[in-house]
């Protein structure tokens, strides 16, 4: 009777315990997926303010990890790492790059960190490799655009895990992002640090409401991507080879706005 009683506490203290986002994974191997960002950042699809030079319209290189639900690179309303803020302002790694390391020391959180290059204009392709584990399933990454005060598009926590299997390709829009740390409105404003910091939000076409703003498109309800990830689950036959960039289907990108 003690054990049944034991034993009862201990299922009802289990099921009341918090799942993780990649608690219910069960696929049984590693996995391995190409990931292609493309930029879409055109002045064609945002004319307000496009850099044209020094420096134009670009994208850093892309920083990402895949992980576990015990670590998170970056989060929308909570405050930037250092690291991340390194990132966004300058597009200085080092520092996140600790971060995850550390991480991955500390808690067995990290599976691996995984970068692309740089691409030197606002559009274009830029792809690299990385591999997801059933207890790591989780993707995140951060690009800095390029010139701005803070801003970058990224990914967090995109789990490529559903039940038993891996998925085998997603796209996700992205949308731009201020890390809360410089307080600058164009894409050439100078260094104005934000104290106190602030936390991670989405820039919109209203918001920040300002007609300062590089974003400020208010004739929108929401701005376009102004780039895309896609991720593709590469068979065991892909493994260890180059594959081309993928054509993804063109889909209309254009802000029609008065200002200019």
């Amino acid at each position: 009777k003690v054990l049944w009683t034991v034993l009862v506490t201990m299922l009802g203290y289990s099921s009341s315990l918090p799942v993780g986002e990649d608690a219910l994974c069960t696929a049984e191997e590693l996995a391995k997926y190409r990931i292609i960002f493309t930029g879409k950042w055109s002045q064609t699809a945002f004319p307000k303010q496009y850099p044209l030079y020094r420096p134009p319209a670009q994208w850093s290189s892309l920083l990402g990890v895949t992980h576990s639900s015990d670590y998170s690179m970056w989060k929308k309303n909570e405050y930037a790492s250092n690291g991340v803020r390194d990132f966004a302002e300058k597009g200085e790694a080092w520092a996140l790059m600790k971060e995850i390391e550390e991480a991955g020391e500390k808690i067995q959180s990290v599976h691996g960190i995984f970068s692309a290059p740089a691409i030197s204009s606002g559009t274009g392709q830029t792809s690299t490799e990385l591999e997801v584990h059933p207890r790591h399933p989780l993707v995140s990454f951060v690009v800095r655009i390029v010139p701005s005060p803070d801003w970058f598009v990224g990914i967090d926590s995109l789990n490529l895990c559903e039940g038993d299997h891996w998925m085998d390709e997603v796209s996700v829009d992205l949308f731009p992002y201020d890390a809360g740390t410089d307080s600058g409105f164009t894409f050439s404003s100078p260094n104005f640090a934000t104290i106190p910091q602030d936390t991670v939000t989405e820039i919109t076409c209203s918001s920040p409401s300002h007609p300062a703003n590089s974003f400020y498109y208010p004739k929108l309800k929401i701005l376009p991507p102004i780039a895309q990830v896609t991720m593709v689950k590469l068979k065991k036959s892909q493994l260890g080879l180059s594959a081309p960039f993928i054509n993804l289907p063109a889909k209309s990108n254009e802000v029609i706005d008065s200002v200019s």
